[in-house]
C-alpha cells in the first residue's frame, strides 16, 4: 500500500513525462478517487502520433507487460497501468478504470434492469438494440442512466 500523497507526487511526474506523447492523459483509479492509500496507479491516455511502447521504452520504467490495449510497468518502485483509449472510448474507460468495482457494478446492474449493457472495454452504453447511447463523457453516462453525476471521491 502507497500513501495517496506518495501516488500523487509519483503520477504527477509520471504523467508531466508521458504528456508531449499522448492526445490525452488523466490519473484513474483510486488515486483519481482520493483513497488514502493505494495500492497502484492507473492511468487512461489517448496515445499520440508515437506508438505508446516506444514511449514506454524512452522512460525509466521497468515493463512487465506491454499490448494494444494496456501497458503494466513499474516506476519509482510503483506499479502502474496505462489504459488506451481512443476519444470514443475515453468517457467510459475512465469511469470504468476510475472504479469503484461497487461503483461499477451498480453503473452495470442499472444499465442491465433497463436492457442496456455498459461496456468495461470502454465502448460505451449501448441500448437494447445495440446502439450506443453514451459514453464519450463519463457524464452522459450518468445522464443516460437517470443519475445526478457522481464526482470519483464519492464513488467508493
Amino acid at each position: 500500500m502507497i500513501p495517496l500523497k506518495k501516488a500523487e507526487e509519483v503520477a504527477a511526474e509520471l504523467v508531466g513525462m508521458l504528456r508531449p506523447h499522448f492526445e490525452q492523459i488523466e490519473v484513474a483509479g483510486s488515486v483519481r478517487r482520493r483513497k488514502p492509500y493505494v495500492n497502484d496507479i492507473d492511468l487512461v491516455a489517448i496515445p499520440g502520433m508515437a506508438d505508446p511502447r516506444a514511449v514506454l521504452g524512452m522512460l525509466p520504467v521497468e515493463i512487465v507487460r506491454s499490448g494494444p490495449k494496456l501497458a503494466a510497468f513499474k516506476f519509482k518502485g510503483v506499479d502502474v497501468d496505462i489504459y488506451y483509449a481512443t476519444p470514443e472510448t475515453w468517457g467510459t474507460l475512465l469511469l470504468i478504470r476510475t472504479g469503484s468495482k461497487e461503483s461499477n457494478i451498480r453503473l452495470c446492474t442499472l444499465a442491465q434492469n433497463k436492457g442496456w449493457k455498459l461496456k468495461a472495454s470502454g465502448d460505451g452504453l449501448f441500448d437494447s438494440g445495440g446502439t450506443r447511447i453514451a459514453g464519450d463523457t463519463e457524464e452522459s453516462i450518468f445522464r443516460a442512466l437517470g443519475l445526478p453525476y457522481e464526482p470519483p471521491e464519492a464513488r467508493g
